[in-house]
């Protein structure tokens, strides 16, 4: 799914993959069993802290509307791939308990409950909240009803013209049987009678997605943007499409499908044959959710629920529009008045080209010294991008070696990685086909690269590909070779890059060149590798470097000295870090973790977690960094990287941390920690009951602006880190 230019969204890095198996590493018995917190009741708890922006008036009010058709996109998702994946299991008789040992019967029917809550929250938020403030600025979303002769009259001439030729009605009948219902589609379930025989019949028409789900109307001299919603045009003129035959009654319906897929590496000879198999099966998943109109009958129900096999808990009657992910196309106006003020990222001091209009030297500011870029605060274009660009034109450059995760196909890094095997380079692009809902964009360009000379690989079997790097290799003047190595947080996505919050380290350094280069040979090859020095590698070393870490601040609590851990990550699951973490706690070790998504760490339980607080930053941009920071005897050790604390991280998955050695740029992760860990920033806090509040007031700041302030001033006034 497309959600580029969404902050918040679960689609991309979503904390939705499979995580139901129990923890790899037997966990200490003297805890408490009551210790975690459900993940999916976490995840819920997340995307509820999503809709509560939109339920904020302080918001931008297309801001607002952004936020509704996020909450509706992340719970899309998480139909699709976790409550169908918990669904599947259950048929299968493979379901095991949850993380805190529930049945997953139980589980999915408290999601089922829970979800029911959030989206009627969800469609009051639009009609009562964001629709009336949407009204007062100038933004009708109408209904027929509201229309005059005129209005309906041009929307008459509207719908023969551009909509009635797109629409096939399907009619069902002895002759017609049921038709194939696609997965988040929109359908009108019409009941028709024939008044000659007197016989009633159902159909279905597709609402179809090709066409803007919101019909803008003609300027009626008001100054106000009016839009219809597509079904509602094409319900109103229904007697076209069945001439002869009278319309009984009409209703909206929305079905969701399992779109998760199971690809068995081991018996694949051809990943990507493999996974466009899987592609084609997608869509045909089980159903698990139909969402219909608040007004539909029974009798159209219960052919629905037959029909379609559905469960009565899986069905969700709600009021006013379905499918409220449309709203992107509301949120994406152009009323730059009503959204967030706009910001223009700046170029990172080191990357900043000595002439205005020449292009930025990345590998020579790399030769002075490693530089830290902070996305979206500090321009993606002119470093990374600008990095690859360089690279790719350079003839001294021999080889370049990247993972690709998930990037835009338009990326202009593809296409200075086909430049660079053109000319001759050695081009390695590492493609992780298995990114979830980028299968078919990766497969498209995997093949382009391919045509175009690129050394194509699809990592090792088992294990997604998940580390964020890139490794140039270039003759220096004097005959050496010189590495220069990029590690990130986050994905090589110019779009996202744009709403994504993201560190990177550039560093010319030898031992980390070497060590990309072993590691590279070891997704490319068959190579064994050892443990590395400045990275810490998933699945072999991630977790026990970072326990080790853990276990070495509780050891200096015991001892009476200083200790503290701050922790930064999208979603904290693994059970085996959360329990060194409850220990370090006992032990007197200060810990501050800040989360986005799910959380199944309990904070400030007497005897277990009380000196450990837990805070979520929400808002503008989608937090994706990953920060682990140890106080380290006054010499803090603090690493960045792809991986967050879920068992796919740390056991299925390649990821790669760094340690930060420069000085300055430890101390600007440390000032960023002190931002989102202090108790005036605008944050949600977990309690020890599971609940998440929210901090409001006149003091309370805003992290991100905070940033954003920052990040400008130092870049405008040559301040380097």
């Amino acid at each position: 799914m497309d959600t580029t230019g969404t902050a918040l969204s679960g689609s991309v890095d979503s904390d939705l993959a499979d995580d139901f198996e129990s923890a790899p590493i037997a966990l200490d018995a003297s805890l408490p069993k009551d210790r975690f917190l459900d993940r999916e009741a976490s995840w819920l708890a997340f995307n509820r802290r999503v809709l509560e922006l939109a339920e904020d008036p302080a918001v931008p009010l297309l801001e607002r509307v952004n936020f509704l058709a996020i909450f509706a996109n992340n719970l899309d998702e998480f139909f699709m791939v976790r409550v169908a994946g918990l669904k599947r299991r259950l048929e299968t008789g493979i379901a095991v308990p949850t993380n805190i040992g529930r049945n997953p019967t139980d589980v999915l029917t408290e999601i089922h409950r829970a979800a029911h809550k959030l989206q009627e929250r969800h469609a009051t938020a639009f009609t009562a909240l964001v629709g009336d403030d949407l009204v007062n600025n100038g933004i009708l979303i109408e209904s027929i009803d509201d229309l005059n002769d005129a209005d309906r009259e041009q929307t008459t001439t509207l719908f023969q013209d551009q909509i009635f030729p797109v629409l096939t009605p399907l009619a069902v009948d002895p002759a017609h049987p049921f038709p194939y219902i696609s997965g988040l589609s929109l359908n009108l379930a019409v009941r028709v009678r024939n008044p000659k025989t007197d016989e009633a019949n159902f159909a279905r028409v597709k609402v179809p997605h090709i066409l803007p789900r919101f019909v803008q109307l003609p300027d009626d001299g008001s100054g106000n943007l009016r839009f219809i919603p597509l079904e509602d045009l094409i319900a109103h003129h229904l007697a076209s499409m069945f001439p002869g035959m009278e319309i009984l009654d009409h209703h909206v319906f929305r079905l969701t499908r399992n779109e998760d897929m199971e690809i068995d590496e081991d018996e694949s000879e051809n990943l990507i044959q493999a996974l466009e198999a899987g592609l084609s099966r997608r869509r045909f998943g089980a159903p698990i959710r139909l969402e219909i109109s608040e007004a539909m009958d029974d009798v159209t129900l219960g052919l629905l629920v037959r029909e379609l096999g559905i469960d009565a808990d899986e069905v969700y009657r709600l009021p006013g529009l379905l499918g409220l992910d449309a709203l992107f196309e509301i949120s994406g106006l152009r009323r730059p008045e009503l959204k967030y003020p706009k910001h223009v990222p700046t170029t990172e001091l080191a990357f900043q080209p000595s002439e205005p209009n020449s292009a930025p030297d990345v590998m020579g500011a790399m030769r002075l010294g490693e530089v830290l870029v902070h996305h979206p605060y500090e321009s993606f274009a002119t470093s990374v991008q600008a990095f690859i660009e360089q690279a790719a034109n350079d003839p001294n450059v021999l080889a370049i070696k990247q993972t690709l995760y998930r990037t835009s196909g338009d990326s202009p890094i593809v296409q200075s990685l086909i430049t660079a095997a053109e000319s001759g380079k050695a081009v390695l692009a590492l493609v992780e086909l298995k990114a979830r809902f980028d299968e078919q964009a990766n497969i498209k360009w995997a093949r382009k690269l391919e045509k175009a000379g690129v050394h194509v690989v699809y990592g090792l079997v088992g294990l997604k590909t998940h580390c964020k790097l890139t490794q140039v290799v270039r003759r220096e003047k004097g005959g050496n070779l010189a590495y220069y190595s990029h590690i990130g947080t986050g994905n090589y996505n110019p779009k996202t890059s744009r709403v994504y919050e993201d560190l990177g380290l550039f560093t010319s350094s030898m031992e980390v060149g070497q060590e990309l280069t072993r590691l590279f040979n070891e997704l490319s090859g068959y190579a064994i590798e050892k443990k590395f020095k400045r990275l810490l590698v998933a699945p072999r070393y991630l977790r026990s470097g970072l326990l080790k870490l853990i276990a070495k601040e509780t050891e200096a609590a015991l001892a009476g000295d200083e200790a503290r851990i701050r922790i930064k990550v999208n979603s904290l699951v693994d059970e085996t870090i959360i329990d060194a973490l409850y220990k370090a706690s006992r032990a007197g070790v200060h810990v501050d973790i800040s989360v986005r998504g799910i959380c199944s760490l309990i904070p400030g339980r007497p005897g277990l977690s009380e000196n450990i607080r837990v805070h979520s930053i929400l808002g503008r941009y989608l937090e994706h960094s990953r920060i682990f920071s140890f106080h380290n005897g006054g010499k803090p050790a603090v690493y960045i990287g792809s991986s967050d604390m879920m068992h796919r991280n740390l056991d299925r998955r390649i990821e790669v941390l760094v340690k930060l050695e420069t000085p300055s740029h430890v101390d600007y992760v440390e000032r960023l920690l002190d931002l989102h860990m202090s108790d005036s920033a605008s944050t949600w806090v977990l309690g020890a009951d599971g609940s998440w509040n929210r901090r409001t007031g006149d003091k309370i700041s805003d992290v991100q602006n905070e940033v954003m302030r920052i990040t400008q001033s130092r870049n405008r006034t040559g301040v380097n880190r």
